[in-house]
């Protein structure tokens, strides 16, 4: 675990495309392997390795992520889709079923609210923006109505420069 660690450390510093993807090449069986393992900590790092490294082959894995029993994996499950999704917002609109269903159902707050911070990297989907909306003025804990108004008026603001 700790190879995987260090070696997305180093890919957060790294500004060669080709360092990057030797990196990548090294610890791939290595990620694999984390993610598949049965200690969620090994699985949070192998789900999070895969934004930092800019391991956009490893997406499937991030669905079993955001899936993961754990809400230290779905977290960093999460993390790394919001990362990867800044330039591939294609991404969040394949998984938004499955991120509309944390925000309105995980029990963890914290997964709530990375799986909104997530939405903003999408298209502004009408259910997304009914959802984000209602969030915003209903939900109890204080944090979530917040991001999710955020959230909701970044993705107005799309919306209407589309138009």
């Amino acid at each position: 675990m700790s190879t995987l660690a260090e070696a997305a450390a180093r890919a957060a510093e790294a500004t060669d495309e080709r360092a990057l993807a030797q990196l990548r090449r090294d610890v791939a069986d290595e990620l694999e392997a984390a993610a598949r393992s049965s200690n969620y900590q090994e699985r949070a790092v192998a789900y999070r390795a895969i934004g930092q490294l800019r391991f956009n082959q490893k997406t499937e894995l991030l669905r079993r992520g955001l899936e993961d029993e754990s809400p230290a994996c779905r977290g960093s499950a999460l993390l790394s889709l919001e990362l990867l999704s800044r330039d591939h917002p294609g991404l969040v609109n394949g998984a938004r079923p499955l991120l509309h269903r944390l925000v309105n159902a995980d029990p963890n707050e914290a997964v709530r609210r990375l799986a909104i911070l997530a939405l903003k990297n999408g298209s502004p989907a009408a259910d997304t923006l009914t959802l984000l909306a209602h969030l915003a003025e209903e939900a109890e804990e204080k944090e979530l109505r917040a991001t999710a108004g955020a959230v909701h008026a970044t993705l107005k603001k799309k919306s209407a420069a589309a138009r």
